[in-house]
């Protein structure tokens, strides 16, 4: 299983800025929704190109256009909402599907309570959207669904991951790339990354 980190300066002074506790809701919203634009770059990066011809203001020009590949943003209820909207100011064609899952926390395991998708979401590349990759059931569970509705190509795109919740990805879907912007070493006894930056969802939605 492939897993990047994306390292470029611009995302990692904002991946700090989310860690900060003194950061509030306004500004934690807009920069989840900023990294998630940033992201998109590494994640699109192989989306196939058509050669057209047009009409420059001077003379007619042979240019590449993106080839018309569904796309598809899974956002993860609830946190990975904060990152549709960075993706979508660059890809408005793309659907959205939506996966509700929330984290036994007790058991840790992911439990289902809603699931919707485009009736075309096997025709589409998906990219799950989730902030956090803590000890990776939902990840999992989400990336089962979109193999049980008969999807190919999965991304996964989170903004910090810890080592657990990248080994159970790896075990379960080795063909799932990884796409995120660091790797804390772990959890604390929660399920919380470890030093991390607190409940996602929380910090967007300004609830505790």
């Amino acid at each position: 299983m492939a897993v990047t980190i994306l390292t470029h300066p611009l995302i990692q002074h904002k991946l700090s800025i989310l860690r900060d506790i003194n950061t509030g809701v306004k500004v934690f919203r807009e920069v989840v929704s900023e990294m998630a634009m940033l992201m998109c770059y590494e994640a699109m990066r192989e989306l196939p190109l058509e050669e057209v011809s047009i009409m420059t203001p001077v003379a007619e020009a042979n240019v590449n256009v993106l080839a018309g590949k569904k796309l598809a943003l899974v956002p993860i209820l609830r946190a990975g909402l904060g990152m549709v909207d960075g993706i979508l100011e660059l890809v408005p064609s793309a659907k959205v599907a939506h996966i509700g899952l929330y984290r036994d926390p007790e058991t840790l395991d992911a439990v289902e309570y809603y699931c919707k998708m485009p009736h075309d979401i096997s025709e589409r590349d998906c990219f799950i959207l989730d902030p956090m990759l803590a000890t990776g059931g939902t990840a999992v569970a989400a990336a089962q669904f979109l193999k049980d509705a008969g999807v190919h190509s999965i991304k996964l795109l989170t903004l910090l991951s810890a080592p657990p919740g990248v080994e159970k990805m790896e075990k379960a879907h080795p063909d799932v790339e990884i796409i995120t912007c660091a790797i804390d070493p772990q959890l604390n006894n929660h399920g919380y990354i470890v030093p991390g930056l607190g409940d996602a969802g929380d910090r967007i939605f300004g609830t505790k």
